[in-house]
């Protein structure tokens, strides 16, 4: 029932968010057109200036971590704050990337929309109370039905969310984030349509010779993804030491920059996929870069100016995502290299459209290190089987180069240079890892109901312990009584334990998580806690106390870090 409620969450936020960005793009060109008509040619430099000057304080004043391309924030979530998310998320960052986008922003969708959708997901198990590792789950599967809902691209938005945000497979995760994807992309299909994202010519390995080219092409996907990343965070810092303009005005100065890119280059405003596609000019239709028909000097103009309007529109504190560009960049790279070898080498050779989808999916997997996801969301989008033997040895090569060019991914990248390491966030691993049966105290003592004051003193004093878990007669816990509690009796001669005692007890699972036995412990001033089975949440079967808890941790720990040094090289 959560797995459908998330993935029917996020196609509605999907189709929602898709026909809002097209609504704002009616009314910041169309009617931005007519208003500003008397500045000639020049007033789209305006117009992305506009959705600046909406989007920079709405993100400074309500939620900064709206800003950006939205993915590292849910990694970060995932890894470090148990797949918390605030809520108002889901309005901030609708509304900031919508703008920034609509308004001519370069950026991509599948960024706000995977971040909402997660956003969505968490919101949904922190209401419900869930467990954390029920809430990542969640969270995942909104990742991964907001990547099927926009590109209709299921498998891709399974492995998207295993390979990037849980950044690991999981079977007990894995149903759940599936069943989520396929109910997105069942309501998108009922919704929208069950095309694939791009409509292509079928494009096939014209000789073995070939396979030579595409691997120069992974090569060269990887080098420019390497440039993306790093244009992408030098502009960032270049923002960040502007000290003459307000922090939520600089969007507005990045518009400008952007807009003024956009008055040569109109191919670079927005998400691009028309371009990529088949793309509308004054004089009508135009086959777009896949279809072959995009002229080599263009597309390689168009790889680096979008790799700069992409770098001001987010460094300048845009909201939008980086998925969308870097197929753009991508299919651009490809075009003009697959137009250059078939011009050299007809014969041998496929049309420059098979070397633009390949390229799409070879810079987009060596910007994310995504090759599962890289490669089957573009046989999803294109439904092209007969190119998937070079697509996946160009993103192999790509993910391979680009991880000796830069350790870290584009999302990766971000999260580091904010002081957050994801892969070296061992603790939550480790006590996923321990379950509480393995590190509670079996042989704890209790004490009955009936037992005086008198003489729970004297076992206070005896063992040294606390607190003791009360059981009745036939063994049942009955509740918990601690050193406070006698505390405020007293002596009270004539009290009992089961006058003092708590019988409201917080307890927790045999078979729960240290993990989630924590998050117990943290929200109540308590040093121990009865352990009972899930079939009788009365029969007591030990005593998890937190020096149970850091002893396991330190120990996992230990073996954690001690087999990470063992495998280094």
């Amino acid at each position: 029932m959560l797995a459908v409620l998330v993935g029917a969450s996020a196609a509605g936020i999907a189709y929602i968010f898709h026909n809002f960005v097209d609504w704002l793009q009616f009314i910041f060109f169309e009617q931005g057109q007519s208003v500003l008509g008397f500045m000639g040619d020049y007033w789209v430099i305006i117009i992305p200036a506009l959705g600046g000057l909406i989007v920079g304080p709405l993100v400074y004043f309500f939620a900064r971590e709206a800003g950006g391309h939205g993915v590292p924030e849910v990694m970060a979530a995932v890894a470090l704050r148990s797949g918390r998310i605030r809520p108002r998320i889901l309005a901030v960052k609708s509304l900031a990337a919508a703008i920034t986008i609509g308004s001519g922003g370069s950026a991509g969708l599948i960024g706000p929309i995977v971040y909402v959708s997660s956003a969505a997901g968490s919101t949904i198990g922190q209401r419900l109370f869930l467990p954390s590792d029920w809430i990542k789950t969640l969270v995942a599967s909104g990742a991964a039905a907001g990547i099927s809902a926009t590109f209709n691209a299921p498998l891709a938005g399974i492995f998207f969310a295993m390979e990037v945000i849980l950044r690991r497979y999981e079977s007990r995760a894995f149903g759940v984030v599936v069943l989520s994807s396929v109910v997105a992309s069942a309501i998108t299909q009922r919704l929208v349509s069950d095309a694939p994202a791009f409509l292509v010519p079928t494009y096939k390995v014209v000789s073995s010779w070939e396979f030579l080219f595409y691997l120069v092409l992974g090569i060269l996907a990887a080098i420019t993804a390497h440039l993306f990343v790093t244009v992408l965070f030098t502009v960032e810092d270049l923002f960040k030491k502007v000290e003459f303009i307000p922090p939520y005005m600089l969007p507005v100065f990045g518009g400008l920059i952007v807009g003024t890119i956009g008055l040569a280059y109109p191919e670079v405003f927005g998400v691009g996929y028309e371009v990529i596609d088949v793309f509308a000019r004054p004089f009508g239709a135009v086959d777009g870069a896949l279809v072959g028909s995009l002229g080599a000097g263009l597309m390689a103009a168009l790889v680096l100016l979008k790799i700069l309007a992409t770098s001001v529109t987010l460094g300048s504190g845009g909201s939008g995502g980086v998925f969308a560009p870097s197929l753009f960049i991508g299919a651009m790279l490809g075009g003009v290299f697959g137009a250059g070898v078939n011009e050299l080498f007809p014969d041998i050779t496929a049309p420059s459209g098979a070397y633009a989808v390949i390229g799409m999916a070879a810079v987009f997997a060596g910007a994310a290190r995504a090759p599962a996801t890289a490669i089957i969301i573009l046989f999803e989008m294109t439904r092209d089987y007969q190119i998937i033997l070079p697509l996946m040895a160009a993103v192999v090569v790509a993910v391979v180069v680009a991880q000796a060019l830069r350790k870290e991914s584009i999302y990766t990248f971000k999260l580091r240079r904010r002081g957050l390491d994801i892969d070296g966030a061992v603790h939550e691993d480790v006590l996923d890892a321990v379950h509480v049966r393995d590190v509670m105290t079996r042989e704890f003592p209790t004490v009955r109901p009936d037992t005086s004051v008198s003489e729970l003193t004297h076992l206070f004093a005896e063992t040294g312990h606390h607190g003791f878990p009360v059981v009745d007669e036939d063994g049942y816990l009955a509740g918990v009584v601690t050193m406070t509690d006698l505390q405020k009796v007293g002596n009270g001669e004539h009290s009992t334990v089961d006058d003092i005692a708590t019988h409201n007890v917080i307890v927790v699972y045999e078979d729960q998580t240290l993990h989630d036995a924590l998050a117990r412990f943290g929200g109540q001033d308590v040093g121990r806690i009865p352990v009972v089975t899930r079939s009788d949440h009365r029969h007591l079967v030990g005593v998890l106390r937190r020096h149970d808890i850091i002893k396991a941790y330190a120990r996992q720990i230990s073996t954690t870090l001690a087999g990470r040094a063992g495998s280094r090289p």
